[in-house]
This record gives C-alpha cells, structure tokens and sequence, in this order.
C-alpha cells in the first residue's frame, strides 16, 4: 500500500500528535482531560497494534485522570482546612443574628419532633380569631399544604406537548395552576392575618412563600402564562423539603452556612467574568473566529471550558484562526484556565462541601461514645432468624438414667446437664494427669468451680447496674478534689523554683510520661495533704480551672468504664441467650434439621470449610516474630479458606469462558463452552452442599444465608443449575430466556462474597446508602424543577425541518439531496450537474435526535445527560438556534447548579461516607493525627543504608563521595538531561538520531560509574539492601544490554529500548526530592489501598460488559456504535465501559442502542438475528452504569487520595512525630541492627533508647522510670523474644502521645491496661532489684567484717584472747581449719564461683574487693560499715555477721557462739527472710543492669 503525502498544513493537520514534543505535550494533557482522547486511541489503533494503543491510553488515563488530577483536590481540601483554622473567626459566625431570634424554644413541628424556633415566630401579633391560630400552628394543616405542593407538582409534571394548534387558555393544566395558586395565596393571607405582617416576614421560609405567591399570581395572567414566571411555578417542588426531617437537616447542613459557598460562588462568577472580558479584548479582532465576537459569546466559550465539554474544539478553532505562530502561546493561556478552573475551582466547591460536613470537636466525641453504646445494644440481641426459637415452648433434650435399683423410679435427666457433669470429671481426670505444676494448678481449678458458682458469677455480672458504677465514679471524684489542687500546686512551686534557671527542652517523651504520671498521682492521691495557705488569686483560679478539667477527665473515665461495663454485658447476654437456645431446642444449631451438633459428618465439613494457611507472622508457643522471606504470598495464601480459593479460581477459569461467548458463537452451540459451564456448577454444588452441613442454611449462628451475600450465592447457583438445565435454543428479544441470560452475567459478582475485602468494599458503598439517597432526591428535586419549566417553554419548538433550507413545517415534505464528502482517490462518475455524490432523503419535521422537551420524562433524561457535562453544548446551541437567546440563560444556570454543586455534592457526601465508615469523620483532630501517624509508621522502612567503613581507606572515600548532596545533585540533573534527549523522535532514517543515542551511551556508562562506586562504598551485599538501588541496578544493566545491542543491530527496535531505558531511568528521580517523594508515595499507596475497589469496579464492569453482548451485541452501526465500538464480543465492551466511565459521549452510544424500527429490521424469534436496540433496557443500562461507576466508584477512589494525602501532607506542627524524628530513628537503628536483617535483640533496645536524641530522647537522670518501662515493654513484647523494627517505633509513638486526646475508646482502655500492667511488673522488679542491694551490702559488711577479724586475729591474737572469755573458748586451731577452707577453695573454682554468687565466704577475695571500693566511696548508703574504735563493737559486729556462718567450727564460730546476737542484726534477719518468703527473690544479679543505669 502506497501513501500519498497530501502537502496539509499545521492548520489543516490540527494540534494534536505525537510528532513534536510541544504537540505530544499538548496532546497527553487534552487526553488527561478525558475530552476526545477516545478518537485519538482510535486513530492509534488504525496505525499501530492494537494492544499499544490499549495499553498506552488506558494507563494514561489511569494514572493522569484519575489518580494524579485527585491529588490536586487531595491538595486543595487540605489546603482549605488550613487556611479554615486560621480563619475560624470569620467563618464561625454562619448567619447574623437578629433581634427577634434572640430568643428561642423547643416548638413541636408537624413530623411530630421538636426543633428550636423563635419566640415570636408563634406569638399571636395579628387580629385573626384564636381558633384560626392553633388551627394555623397545627400539623394538620401543615401537613395539608405540604401535601397540595405535592399534588401540584405531580400535576405540573404530568404536562405534555399537545400541539401548535391547542388553546392553553381551555387547558386542564392551566385550570388546575389557577386552583392551587388561589389556595396559596389564600395560605399566605391567613398566616398574616394569623401572625401579623411583621411577624409574618421575620421568617426567611415566609419571605420565600411570599416570593412564590407573587410569581404565581403573576404566572397564571393569560398573557403571562408559559413564560419566565414559570419559574415560581416550579420552584414550589422546595418547599417538600420540609416533608422529611432528615433531607431538611441535610439541605441545613450543606447550604445553611451560605457565606463560604456564596462567597465561591460569587468567587466562580466574578472569575467567569473578568476572563471573559479578557478573551474578548484578545480574540475579537480575529478573522474567521465568531466565539468571541462578543460578550455573551466569550462568557459562553469561557463557561464552556470551566464544564470542559468540548473546551478542546474551542482551543482548537482558536488556534487554527491565530495562526502558527502565536498557537503556542493562545494553548498555554487556554491550558493555564482550564487547569485552575477544573482542578483548583471545582476543587475548591468540593472543599467547601466537606468543610460544611463536618462536625465540632466535641460533638465528635459524643457521636464516638454514642456509637460505641449503640454498638454495644446491637451485639445484645440475637438475630431475627436466630430469636424464632424463642416463639416455640422449651423442650430440653433430656435422658434417662439406666442401671439403678429398680426400688425407686429416677426423673429423666437434661442432656446437657448430664454432659456437662461427664465433661467436668473427664476434665479433673485430665488434671490428675498433668505433671506440669502451673498448667495444672490453673486448670484445675477452673474445673474446681461448679456450675451454680458460675451461674450466680454470670447473674451477678448481668444484675451490675450502672447507677452503682456511677455512683462510686461520683465519691471518687469528691474525694479527689484535694489530691487534683494539691498535685497542681506542688507541680507549679516545682515549676516556679527553677525560673531563673535556663531549663533544657524536654522530649517529647518525657513530657508525655510527666503527663502520665501526674494524672495517675492525682487518680490515686493521698487525702491527708492539704493545700498550702497564702495562696493569690491567680494561683486559685488556676486551681480551680485545672480542677475542673481533671473532673472532666474522671468524668470521661467513668463513660469509659460504664461503655466496657456495657459491652461485655451484652456479650454475655448474647451468650447466654444463645446457650438457652441451645439446650431447651433440640433442632437450634442443626443443619437442615437433620445433621447432628457434634455429629461426625458435620465436624469433617466444618473442617473441610475452615481450613485455611496460618499466615500468622508469630510463634504462637513463644510469641516471637518469624522472619519469613516470602511473608506477603503466605499473607495472600491466608486471605481466605482454602476451599474458597478453589472457588475463586473456578469462577475466573468461568468468566474467561463467558468471555468468549457473543452473539454468534453461544453456549449452547458451543460444547467446549459447555464444560466450563458444568465445572462450575459442580463445583459451587459441593461448595454449597458442604457450607450447609457445616455451618447451616438459615436458622443457625453460622448460617450460609446470613447476610445479602448467602443471598446472592444462592441467587447466582440457582440461574446458573436453571440455565444449564434449560439451555435454550432460541432466545428471543425481550423474553423470559433472555432475561435469565442476563441474570446470568451476574456470576462475577461471586467475588465479592468470597474475598473478605471486596465485601469490605461493598460495605463501605451501601453503608452510606441514606446520604447519596438525600443527594439523588436533591438532584432529582433540581431536575424536576428545570424540567417542568422546560416543557412549558420549550415543548414542540425544538422541532425542525431536516432539509436545512425549509423553515416553516408547512414546506417540509417531499425529498431533497444530500451530498457526501468522500477521497480524491475515488473516481467516481457523476451525473451533468453534480459536484459531489450524494442521495435523495425525503423531508421530516421532527425533534432533535437525542433529546426533546416534549414532556417531562424526555426532559429529565434530556437534563440527566446534561448532568453529566456531556452534550449539553448541543442543548444549547438548539435552544438558542429555535427558540431564542435569552433561553440559553435556561441551561447555562441548570450546568452552573448541577455542576458545581450537585456533582461536586456527590463527591463531598461519599468522601465522607467513606471517612465514616473508615471510622475517621467522627476522628478529632488528635484522633486523626494518631491515626495518619500510625499509618505512616507502617510505612516507614528501615534505612537499609550500611554504616562508613570504619578506616580511613579507598572505600571510606568512596562512602563519603557517594553520600555528599552535591554528587546526588549531580546525578539528578544527568538523569533530566538525558531523558531532555527523548524531546526529539528517534527514528532511524533520520541522521539526527545517531548522535542523540551516542550522548544517551555516554549518559549510560556515567550511571554504570556511579553504580560501580556504590558497590565499592557500601559492599554489594549492603548495595544489594536497598530496593533504590536495586532499582538503579536493573536499570543500569538494562542500559548496558541496549548499548550492546544497539552498537551491534543499530535498527528501529534498539531505538525504542534505549527510550524505554531513559523512561524507566526518569522515575528514579522522584525518590530524591521531598514533595516529589510524598506525592509518588501518595499514588502508590492510594493504588495499593484502592486495589480492590478497582478490582470491585472491574467486576462490575465485567458483568455489565456480559448483559451488554446479550442487549446489543447486534445492533446496527450508528453515530457512535462503529468498529471500534460496538458489544460485538465480552472485550470490545469492555473497551467501550472504559470509555463511557470517563464520560467521552457515552449518551450518544446510548441512544445508538435505542434504535427502534423502522430504523432498523425486527425479528421476533431470536435476538441475534435483529439489529435493533432496546429502548428500556439501554435508558436503565447505561444510566445504573454511569451513576455507580462515574458518581460513586471513582468517587471512592478520590476519597481514597485524600486520605493519603493527608496522611503524608503534614506540617512540623500538625505532626506527632516529625520526618525529622523518623529519620533519626531510622539512622539510630541502622547503626544497632548491623545485620540489617529489620530484627534486633531485646537487650539491644536499652542501646537504642540510649542513642536516641532530640525530641526522642530519655533522659536516663530525671526519667530512669520511663526508661524501665519502656525496656520492660519491649521484653513483654515476644517475651523476650527478637523485637521488629516497627515493635520499637510503635512504641516510641505510643510513648510520645497524650493517649486520652489521640486514642480512641477500645484502643484507649488497651494500651492503659497494659501501661499499669507495666507500671506494676517494673515496680516488682525494682523492688525486687532493692532488695537484692541490701542484701548484698549486707553480705559484703558481713564478708569485710570478717575479713578484718582474719588479720587482727595474726597480729593480735594476745589482745582478743583477753577480751573473750578465755574458758569457753575451744582449743580448736583455726590456722588448720582456715587452710582447709583455703584448700577446699582451691581444689573447687567453680564451687566458689557459684558461692560467690549464692552467699560469699571469708575466702570470696573478690566480692571483698568489689564492695570494698563501693565502701570507700565519700557517702555512705545504708549504714555502711565503718571501722570499730573500740574492741567491742568489733565483737558485737562478728557476732552479728558471722551468725549465717555457725556451722564452720573456725575461730569465727567460737566468736559467735561466745556472743550474743545484737537487735539491729536480728531484725535484718527477719525481715530479709520475710522479703525471701514473699517475694521469692533468688540470689543472682541478672537485673542489676536494669537497676545500674
């Protein structure tokens, strides 16, 4: 095939492309857009294969749309609610308030509820009887006008087009408008009459009726009729806002506070203004260009690229009228616009929306208490299906006694009273077996308790009631008065008493723990102090105010405790509930009725059922983490059971079958299609048979059908066992089989049951059903109005004549000609006269193809489309064309309200409800805080970066080259100016090429450099740590292969690889700048977070994609159903679902699949062999479609962004932990964990904290308490098992919070449970450590004492002798005793070593010398041995020391046996041996490092 080149300019060719790198530019931000990047995708597929055009269009979309473009409304939310708090003084006051709503009270409405109203609002001010008053303030009547607005707007909606020669004057529509308008008016009088003229307009909701009444009367003169005072005829559809109380409050909610949305409205407007008048002032000069011509024309084309339908066919006839040389400039105008209006602008409204849907800080905290509670009722009752039983009478299973005398007749005997005692006894026979001391004494001793102790333990937990709990709350809070202002007085004189000292900044940590400590001290205070006197009137106030809020905090805890208290009521209740079911209905808990509780065939299907992988990442023995390699794949494998990973593979093995399938390859023709079809109703057959007999079908806990998706499988298998069983032959349009062939497509939806998370997902849209169900009605409501004004006005003046040339509908008819433009390649022969071929058409006066205001139904579908900024240009350029260009006014304010309020409501209300089922709207700020700094924590990796080699070598240098800002600077701008190379295309017959991969090879051996000097700095083993570097790694040798093979092929596909490498080279960069990194760290973790929900939206797709091919997989070819898109096969609709979620014309395909004969050729026998549409199914096709993929769906996915934008957006301020204090971690731990492994010992936490610095650090002299805590946690951890790197991080951020502003309820009681089981153990511990040094003083007194009586005994042994008394004394000689003992020790090193440590001896040499230098310290510690002035306190101290050793016959046993015991040493005795019975405390020193720091 030969191309011609047809010698077309710049103009003629377009501005869209990818010759030049401007056009390319240009070209991927108007496909980002999502405006007209379909045609482009499709003109790719004509030149190149198709999956290139596929997948290059359908990631750009991805990413640019819908992922990137988010974070700029991600960007602007947060921004707006920083800019809220500095502002909260002038948004805080939502309306002013007036003098006569001064005053309010509690007014019962006519739903029955109360609401606050103005005193005067009910006063009687006017001269009516007081019968027409109460009458006037009764809900009757009320509730009587709402429903006449009813009944008038069902009329007003019930109007059509009956045609130009009908008289409306003589029309029943118009009688019934002249009623309801005298019956308003009538209303409006009374309500004066009632309330007077000033009372009555001091309501805004009087002022709007009053508004009304005027209009409509105005409306129903005949002159009048059907023309702008339609309006106040429609506008009466608001006041059924007031019908219900919840739309009414959320009507309040959204636009009550007016002054930020009217100030962005007026903000939008102004905008639209001023850039109007600058488009006129810089276009309208320009020839051949009549959208700027004038104002109105330039407002028009500006507001046209705000809603940006069709702003990419104004920027091109602009540029195509400016000319080549100033395009560049008029598209970067025309793009900065349409950047700040669509991605700032509508962000802004989005911002504005989710401001108004917040809620204050305290009324967080009270919905968070609420919630709890009424979670706490819900997990109290049983379900429906399970409390069935209780309408039945009891009738326990009982049994009958056998094997007794035959003297006396035995009572039948409960079942399960019977079990239980055989289990009891089997369980104490257990006991007896058991040899493991602990075990067994805490197991029988359960089995001890009997059951009427455990009744009555359940009974008394039942009967608690919470008024005894309040009111033990209440004495403590009196009683705690003085502790709470003696705490803060001693806290301010410790403050006070070191102003005048510089003070160091404390950490972060610390201030928390003094936190901590002062709250518990002032809980658990003496009531013995009493507050010091001469106190100033500041001082007292201060007092009282910090009184104050720790009586708040008691206050918030008894609600914590009375909430715990109530939960675990209700889930004894519950269980208790359950057990009686259990025991007094036999068939409660039974399969079918049939299968036995504890039968065989049940326990081997619950088996079968539950079995699944243990992902579990610790040991279950010790607690210790294991350090799995592959933990994400073991995680993946534990998601769900293993049974339903069979299933989840069977129905993807079946949806890739059904893909297959269309039109004219069907299932029932096909056999290997059959198969498919068979496996899995096999299979879901045993799946389902083995889940009933396991857990039940409908009255059991456990049931199959428990929920909407037992309901759905048991939906899905039975369409699937009828359609395989019917397997019909011929299918007709519009048919019961058809029907079922549809119901059929549904058989993906089975993954959404069988995946935890995607069931997590469909939660997450139908818990907030009530909100989007008040934004439908609004918008419905909005709809409604515009609609009905629009049949007024524009019903049958849209119509025209086909042949362009016949204005009146009397001269249309007969046929005209319609000439076609075909190539210049085609020859053919033309008949005399013609210039062009073409065709003869006849002539019709008829609507517009796609839409008409001929009555409401078509007006609201018309409005509907319009909704979706799609073909709304269209509307108006036919109103303005038929009826007038004032009309245009009509759809310009329906686009501005649907568009920036109504759509962007849609995108508030389910970011919201996506922050309140995430369990974040009801957040305070603190709360949201923790929980953005969890999360970051999770993300948080450690460093991986080996430490500088420690000589000052080749290597060193190296490191240091490396890791210097200046060479990551470098390598930065080397990776932009090669990929600057890829601005020009590389094609091989272009001479330009060669030098431009020549610069790229150079670039390429500079990055191989840069790896190789890494390698050398780092080692490759710590190289190959970092997944940055093994990044670079794969890209550096993937540069190297192209240079290979490109100096050794030199063709077109080495060009395209070495392209490829510089791309993949150019994401390296986001990793080394901060703001590139968040905002990558934000996409990624948003795709990883929306994984399922964009799987949950490819199911969807996937299904609508199957009925799609049932519908229209036949329809004939139309303006927009073409080869390219068409529902021929599963794939091709799949393609066109893509396209109609981004919006691009998906209302024209939809009327394409509405074509209807004589359009097309019917056939009643089977719908394959027909090219017709269907009309019904096409509106409720592509409507449910477009609303939950393109208003809901992809709405979540911006709920996600903004939720981790905020997560990593965060100021210093706003941060608990800063990335600062993160990167010192990181840094700290990279230095303990040399293994670089993730994984460190428990002692090796102790160095950690001690390296730690900054607002992390502990300080080991003023916080020694904190530091032992913190080490005790990590041992408790894995008992005393390896901690992780997020084991300590997470500690760290626990420790540097205010747990009771940060935490929430469950969370809160957990970690304060486990700080004051900390606090107990650590105090143990210290006491136990105390001990341990008094006894060792003790031991080494008594050792130097002895040591001392050792050399006085060589030199003076005269001068002792006359002390003692010398008949009692033995004639035993101590220098062979002691030279025994010297023997004995040395012939036994180990013994003594082990004596050392038990109880040291007078030979223990070593202890001497090491308590010995503690005794030679300058202060003594617990009365320190001193040197004895005379001879007889050195006897009354061996005395006392050496009474442990009596039973050695030395010259120290003569010693104490002459003496006697003196009372100090006495009295040490006992109480060290009353310390050894009650605390058990062993003679090692293993805590002494705990105790020494």
């Amino acid at each position: 095939m030969d191309l011609e080149d047809l010698g077309l300019s710049r103009q003629e060719l377009g501005y869209s492309g990818f010759n030049e790198i401007g056009t390319s530019i240009f070209t991927v931000y108007e496909a980002a857009s999502q405006e007209g990047w379909v045609f482009l995708m499709y003109r790719a597929i004509d030149s190149f294969p198709r999956w290139r055009s596929y997948f290059y269009f359908i990631t750009l979309i991805f990413f640019l749309a819908w992922l990137v473009k988010n974070v700029f409304i991600a960007v602007i939310i947060e921004t707006f609610a920083e800019i809220r708090v500095q502002f909260q003084q002038m948004w805080g006051s939502r309306s002013s308030t007036t003098s006569t709503a001064t005053t309010q009270m509690f007014h019962e409405d006519a739903a029955g509820g109360w609401q606050l109203v103005a005193v005067d609002m009910n006063k009687p001010q006017g001269r009516a009887p007081a019968c027409l008053q109460k009458m006037m303030r009764s809900s009757i009547f009320h509730m009587f006008i709402l429903s006449m607005v009813a009944v008038d707007v069902i009329v007003a909606a019930s109007n059509y087009y009956k045609g130009e020669t009908f008289k409306r004057q003589h029309d029943e529509f118009y009688l019934a408008e002249v009623a309801f308008t005298v019956l308003f008016d009538l209303e409006a009088l009374l309500k004066i009459w009632c309330l007077g003229f000033t009372g009555y307009i001091s309501s805004s909701l009087h002022k709007f009726e009053l508004l009304l009444v005027i209009g409509t009367t105005l409306h129903i003169y005949p002159d009048l009729y059907h023309s702008q005072f339609t309006y106040f005829q429609v506008l009466r559809v608001v006041r059924l806002i007031k019908i219900s109380p919840a739309l009414e409050d959320f009507v309040y909610k959204i636009f009550g506070p007016g002054k930020k949305l009217g100030s962005l409205v007026v903000f939008t407007a102004s905008l639209l203004i001023v850039m109007s008048a600058i488009s006129l002032q810089m276009f309208c000069f320009v020839e051949e260009l009549d959208r700027f011509t004038t104002f109105p024309r330039a407002f028009m084309s500006m507001f046209q690229i705000l809603t940006q339908e069709g702003w990419v066919d104004v920027m091109d006839q602009t540029l195509n009228a400016v000319g080549h040389m100033w395009a560049p400039v008029v598209a970067i105008y025309f793009i900065l616009y349409h950047l700040f209006a669509t991605l700032i602008l509508l962000s802004l409204f989005v911002a504005v929306i989710l401001d108004n849907l917040e809620l204050d800080e305290d009324l967080k905290k009270l919905k968070q208490l609420k919630q709890s509670e009424a979670n706490a009722d819900t997990k109290e009752k049983l379900p429906l299906r399970l409390r069935i039983f209780e309408k039945f009478p009891n009738r326990p299973q009982m049994v009958k006694i056998s094997k007794l005398p035959s003297d006396f007749t035995v009572p039948k005997i409960r079942e399960s009273f019977m079990k239980q005692f055989i289990d009891r006894q089997q369980q104490d026979t257990s006991c007896l077996l058991r040899r493991l001391p602990s075990a067994s004494s805490s197991s029988c001793d359960h089995s001890k308790r009997s059951a009427i102790e455990e009744n009555k333990y359940i009974d008394q937990k039942l009967r608690k009631s919470v008024f005894s709990i309040r009111a033990r709350n209440l004495l403590e809070k009196e009683t705690a008065i003085n502790k709470i202002l003696r705490a803060c007085t001693r806290q301010r004189m410790l403050s006070g008493s070191f102003e005048g000292q510089p003070a160091k900044e404390r950490s972060i940590l610390s201030v928390q723990h003094h936190i901590r400590q002062e709250r518990r001290s002032l809980r658990h205070g003496s009531n013995s102090q009493r507050i010091s006197r001469g106190k100033s009137l500041e001082t007292l106030t201060q007092d009282h105010s910090n009184t104050v809020r720790y009586r708040n905090a008691q206050r918030e805890d008894s609600e914590i405790k009375m909430i715990q208290e109530k939960k675990e009521q209700a889930e004894m209740k519950r269980k208790v509930q359950e057990e009686e079911l259990r025991e007094n209905h036999p068939y409660f808990d039974k399969p079918l009725f049939i299968v036995g509780r504890e039968h065989r065939f049940r326990n081997f299907c619950r088996v079968v059922v539950r079995a699944r992988f243990n992902a579990s990442k610790t040991d279950p023995v010790t607690g210790a983490v294991k350090n799995t390699k592959y933990h994400q794949l073991y995680d993946l494998l534990g998601l769900v059971t293993y049974l339903d990973w069979v299933m989840i593979i069977v129905t993807i093995c079946s949806c890739i079958s059904m893909m297959f399938e269309s039109p004219f390859r069907r299932v029932m023709r096909a056999p290997t299609l059959q198969i498919a079809e068979y496996v899995f109703v096999i299979f879901m057959s045993i799946e389902l048979n083995l889940k009933i007999m396991a857990d039940g079908l409908f009255f059991t806990p456990t049931a199959v059908i428990r929920d909407f998706g037992g309901v759905m499988d048991i939906f899905i298998y039975l369409v699937s066992l009828i359609f395989l069983c019917w397997m019909p032959q011929n299918v007709p349009a519009k048919s019961g089989a058809q029907l079922l062939m549809i119901l059929r497509c549904l058989r993906p939806l089975r993954i959404f049951k069988l995946v935890p998370q995607m069931r997590k997902v469909v939660r997450e849209l139908f818990s907030g059903f009530k909100e989007i169900f008040l934004v439908s009605i609004l918008l419905l409501t909005l709809m409604l109005v515009f609609a009905s004004f629009g049949v007024q006005l524009f019903a049958g003046k849209l119509a025209k004549c086909n042949d362009p040339h016949i204005i009146a509908r009397e001269d249309c008819h007969g046929i005209f000609r319609i000439n076609v433009s075909v190539s210049k390649n085609l020859n053919l022969k033309l008949r005399p006269g013609e210039k062009k071929p073409g065709f003869w058409v006849p002539r019709v006066w008829a609507n517009p193809r796609n839409f008409n205001f001929d009555n409401v139904g078509n007006a609201m579908l018309a409005l509907f489309e319009v909704l979706s900024l799609k073909g709304w240009v269209e509307v108006r350029d036919v109103i303005i064309h038929r009826v007038g260009p004032i009309h245009g006014i009509y759809i310009h304010v329906f686009v501005f309200l649907g568009c920036m309020i109504g759509l962007t409501l849609f995108v508030g209300v389910v970011i919201a409800n996506f922050n309140e089922n995430k369990g974040t709207a009801l957040l305070t700020v603190d709360q949201r805080r923790w929980e953005d700094l969890k999360s970051r924590l999770k993300i948080a990796q450690p460093l991986h970066l080996p430490p500088r080699p420690d000589n000052d070598g080749f290597r060193a240098k190296m490191y240091d080259i490396t890791q210097h800002p200046f060479f990551k600077r470098t390598i930065a701008v080397l990776v932009l100016a090669q990929s600057v190379l890829l601005s020009v295309k590389w094609d091989v017959e272009d001479p330009v090429t060669v030098p431009l991969a020549t610069m790229s090879v150079v670039f390429t051996f500079i990055f191989v450099l840069e790896v190789t000097m890494k390698i050398i700095a780092m080692s490759p083993a710590g190289f190959w740590q970092s997944r940055r570097n093994r990044y670079d790694l794969l890209v550096t040798s993937l540069g190297v292969i192209w240079v290979i093979l490109h100096f050794a092929l030199l063709n077109a596909y080495t060009y395209m690889m070495g392209a490829c490498v510089i791309v993949f080279r150019f994401f390296s960069i986001c990793g080394k700048h901060v703001t590139l990194k968040m905002l990558l760290l934000t996409v990624v973790v948003s795709m990883y977070k929306s994984f399922f929900i964009i799987v949950g939206m490819f199911l969807l797709l996937l299904c609508y994609a199957f009925a799609g091919v049932v519908l229209f997989g036949t329809v004939k070819y139309g303006e927009n159903i073409n080869r390219h898109a068409n529902f021929s096969s599963a794939g091709k609709a799949i393609t066109v679902l893509f396209r109609i979620v981004t919006g691009e014309d998906w209302n024209k395909i939809m009327h394409d699949c509405m074509v209807q004969p004589p359009f097309c050729t019917p056939d009643n026998s089977t719908y394959w062999r027909t090219d017709c549409g269907n009309y019904a199914g096409a509106l409720m096709y592509f409507c449910s479609f477009y609303v939950i993929i393109a208003y809901i769906m992809l709405n979540l996915l911006v709920a996600i962004i903004v939720e981790n934008f905020s997560l990593f957006y965060s100021t210093e301020e706003d941060q608990l932990l800063s990335y600062n204090d993160l990167r010192h971690f990181q840094i700290i731990w990279n230095m303990v964990d040399d293994k670089r492994e993730g994984v460190i010992p428990t002692f090796r936490v102790k160095f950690l904290l001690r390296l730690l610095r900054g607002r992390l650090e502990v300080d080991l002299d003023k916080d020694k308490l904190l530091f032992k805590h913190m080490c005790y946690e990590m041992e408790r951890l894995h008992n005393g098992g390896d901690v992780t790197f997020h084991d300590v991080l997470s500690m760290l951020s626990y420790r540097s919070v205010d747990i009771r502003k940060s935490l929430q309820l469950e969370e809160l009681l957990a970690r304060e449970q486990l700080e004051y089981t900390i606090e107990e153990e650590v105090a143990k511990q210290t006491i136990r450590m105390w001990l341990k040094k008094c006894l060792k003083r003790i031991r080494a007194k008594q050792q130097q004492s002895c040591s001392i009586i050792h050399s006085l005994r060589e030199s003076q042994q005269q001068e002792l002798s006359r002390f003692l008394n010398p008949p009692s004394i033995e004639t035993t000689q101590p220098s062979e005793d002691m030279n025994t003992n010297n023997q004995d020790n040395n012939a036994q090193p180990e013994t003594s070593s082990q004596q050392q440590l038990l109880s040291p001896t007078l030979s223990d040499r070593g202890g001497y010398r090491q308590d010995s230098t503690d005794g030679g310290k300058p202060q003594r510690k617990f009365g320190q041995w001193r040197l004895p002035s005379a001879p007889k306190p050195i006897s009354h101290s061996v005395s006392s020391v050496n009474l442990r050793f009596g039973g050695r016959t030395t010259m120290k046993s003569v010693v104490c046996k002459m003496n006697p015991m003196s009372d100090a040493a006495s009295c040490g005795s006992e109480v060290k041996k009353w310390w050894t019975r009650q605390l058990t405390v062993e003679s090692d020193e293993s805590g002494e490092d705990l105790l020494d720091i």
